[in-house]
């Protein structure tokens, strides 16, 4: 090829044409690239201190040869500098500081030349075709692309897409599915990658979005937009639930998924190799998505906790391995879809649990108020769940419940309020006894009871909360010699803190500590700014 470049003008045009077409690149980096390879030969011969350059004119493929020295007044390499004087006689109007550029003869190749020239054009060729290929490739990120099965490398397929090479990797592989050389494949674009062996192309075939496209490819209505998939789960192979809403009310988006007969859906399962597919409706209300999601289970009562975002779910009885599913399916994918914290109870395990609270509650309120079992049960029954809650709602809550007046509610919080002193007097003493400083229980968010437990836990100074980590406080898991994941107790476990609260209360510590500054917070007139819809002129 190179040989056929020097001896033909003509033919070295043809020649780049022709590889820019076979590799799609522009034809502008064929012509750099030879001129490269011209260069460095050129270089071999006059010597590679010179400063020599090569140009080819893309209209002609006339090739020029140049050597370019700097005009000085003093030279000291006459190899990439000329003096004024020698500079006058080529150009009377050089000035120090000017190039002059000095016509060479063409270069014949040598054999040893021509194979490196070939080398330099082959990996120049090379670099800009995966350039060519990464732009083009990073652009169509979530879509769906056919190719053909070009081999199997340790269980991962190499998919030949046509202008480019994309891997489907073992763990992005539907399970039990395999794929011989020459098949036909879809997988979904979830990744590209900019790699020293070219750029990597990375498909999918379990990712959620991929039965997205899919449906969306199968159902006109979702391409259009009228129904939109607002969450999917999938467990690749077996079962994945999607909850779908529509934006036009005369359009059941279920109905519209599922398709006469079931068509649709049908050609979504098939080419997933069977995976069973729950579509359900869609609702902002989360105990309404909840219950759509645990289909085909029906539930008796949804109690959300949206502090810790966990949601405790009751089912009848005989509704309780249905719910669940097979090794945890049903609940689990459940959860995945509705970003909730999902446990599961059944209406006897509820009604025994909140009889197992009352009489706990009643033999606490019996105990600490000094009240008989009828008083205690009528606290109990009206919600009051520890001794603070008597203690300091307001009073009218306590003399409405029947069978009070206002005198017994004020004894009632007068002994509550008493109770919780004597109380707090003895986890005072138990606090100064274990040595936790004053300063720890002024910290916001730390109470009497939970001071004692710092000090159990060897936490006594504002510096010992402060150098804690959140997994300090509420625990974690570890894996012991027997290779069993254990867990490993926090210094406040059993406060219900969240991670949130724990996090506040260890940056509450390091910033009365001097570790850290506290964050100023944003003044009224800013946060009202902040609200403030953008001028148009700015959005523009």
């Amino acid at each position: 090829m190179v040989t056929g470049v020097a001896a033909n003008r003509l033919e070295l045009l043809q020649i780049a044409d022709a590889v820019a077409r076979d590799k799609s690149i522009d034809k502008d980096v064929v012509l750099h690239a030879m001129e490269e390879a011209m260069q460095r030969a050129a270089k071999a011969r006059y010597g590679s201190e010179n400063d020599i350059r090569v140009e080819i004119d893309p209209k002609t493929g006339e090739t020029h040869v140049s050597r370019y020295l700097a005009v000085v007044e003093l030279v000291e390499n006459d190899k990439i500098e000329i003096s004024l004087d020698d500079a006058h006689v080529r150009n009377p109007a050089a000035q120090v500081g000017d190039i002059i550029a000095e016509t060479l003869p063409p270069v014949d190749f040598s054999r040893i030349a021509a194979q490196a020239a070939k080398q330099v054009i082959v990996q120049k060729v090379r670099d800009a075709e995966r350039e060519r290929q990464y732009k083009e490739y990073k652009d169509r990120i979530g879509e769906i692309v056919h190719g053909i099965v070009k081999r199997a490398e340790f269980g991962s397929v190499v998919v030949d897409l046509g202008r480019a090479e994309g891997v489907v990797r073992r763990d992005e592989m539907i399970p039990r599915e395999s794929f011989r050389t020459g098949d036909r494949i879809r997988a979904y674009i979830y990744d590209v990658r900019r790699e020293t062996r070219g750029p990597q192309i990375f498909l999918s075939r379990s990712h959620p979005q991929f039965m997205v496209r899919l449906f969306a490819q199968e159902v006109p209505e979702i391409y259009d937009g009228i129904i939109e998939i607002r969450a999917v789960a999938r467990d690749p192979g077996s079962r994945a639930k999607i909850a779908v809403i529509s934006k036009d009310s005369s359009i059941d988006p279920v109905g519209a998924c599922v398709g006469m007969r079931g068509v649709r859906v049908q050609a979504v399962v098939q080419e997933l190799q069977g995976e069973r597919i729950d579509i359900i409706p869609w609702s902002p209300d989360p105990a309404t998505f909840i219950v759509n999601a645990l289909a085909p289970a029906e539930v008796a009562k949804v109690v959300l906790d949206e502090d810790t975002h966990r949601v405790e779910v009751v089912v009848p009885d005989e509704q309780l391995s249905l719910a669940i599913g097979r090794r945890g399916q049903n609940v689990r994918l459940a959860s995945q879809l509705t970003s909730w914290q999902i446990d599961i109870l059944t209406e006897a395990e509820e009604s025994e649990r909140r009889q197992k609270e009352f009489t706990e509650r009643t033999t606490l309120f019996m105990d600490a108020l000094d009240v008989d079992e009828t008083v205690a049960q009528l606290l109990a029954s009206e919600g009051f769940a520890d001794i603070e809650d008597v203690a300091y709602v307001p009073l009218e809550d306590l003399s409405d419940i029947e069978g009070f007046d206002e005198e017994t509610a004020q004894e009632l919080q007068s002994r509550a309020v008493e109770y919780i002193e004597a109380r707090n007097k003895e986890l005072d003493d138990r606090r100064r006894e274990l040595g936790v400083e004053d300063p720890v229980l002024t910290v916001e968010g730390i109470t009497p009871a939970m001071a004692v437990a710092l000090g159990e836990h060897e936490v006594k100074s504002l510096e010992d909360l402060a150098g804690c980590a959140t997994d300090d406080l509420l625990g974690y898991y570890e894996v012991n010699k027997e290779k069993e994941r254990v867990r490993v107790p926090g210094a406040l476990d059993g406060f219900d803190l969240t991670a949130d609260a724990a996090n506040a209360i260890i940056m509450k510590a390091r910033v009365m500590a001097g570790w850290v500054e506290e964050e100023p917070e944003p003044a009224e007139g800013d946060a009202e700014t902040a609200d403030e819809p953008a001028a148009e002129g700015d959005a523009a």
